[in-house]
C-alpha cells in the first residue's frame, strides 16, 4: 500500500531543498554548455535518484538500529550545526 500524503510530503521536502542547491546550479551550468540538454537531464536525475536512494536505505538502516527518536535528534542537531556554521564565518576568513 502507497501512502500518499508521505509521498507529497517527501517530494515537497526535496523538491523545495533543491531549488538553487548546486547541483541544480551544475545542472543548469552543463546545460547551458551542452548541445544536449535532455542528456545532462537523465544524467542528473539518475544522480538524484540514486543519492536519494542511498539516503533512503542508509535512514532504514539507522532506524533499524537506533531508535527513530535518536535518528531524527541526531538529523536535527545536524542541521543546527551546519545553520549556525553558515551564520557564523570562521575566524580565518577574509570576508
Amino acid at each position: 500500500m502507497l501512502d500518499w500524503n508521505l509521498l507529497g510530503l517527501s517530494f515537497i521536502t526535496v523538491f523545495l531543498s533543491e531549488l538553487g542547491d548546486k547541483s541544480q546550479l551544475a545542472a543548469i551550468a552543463l546545460s547551458g554548455s551542452s548541445k544536449f540538454p535532455r542528456t545532462v537531464f537523465f544524467g542528473t536525475a539518475g544522480a538524484l535518484l540514486l543519492t536519494s536512494f542511498l539516503g533512503v536505505l542508509a535512514g532504514e538502516g539507522a532506524s533499524v538500529l537506533l531508535p527513530v527518536r535518536l535518528v531524527k535528534t541526531i538529523a536535527a542537531i545536524g542541521f543546527a550545526f551546519m545553520a549556525v556554521r553558515l551564520l557564523w564565518p570562521a575566524a580565518d576568513s577574509s570576508d
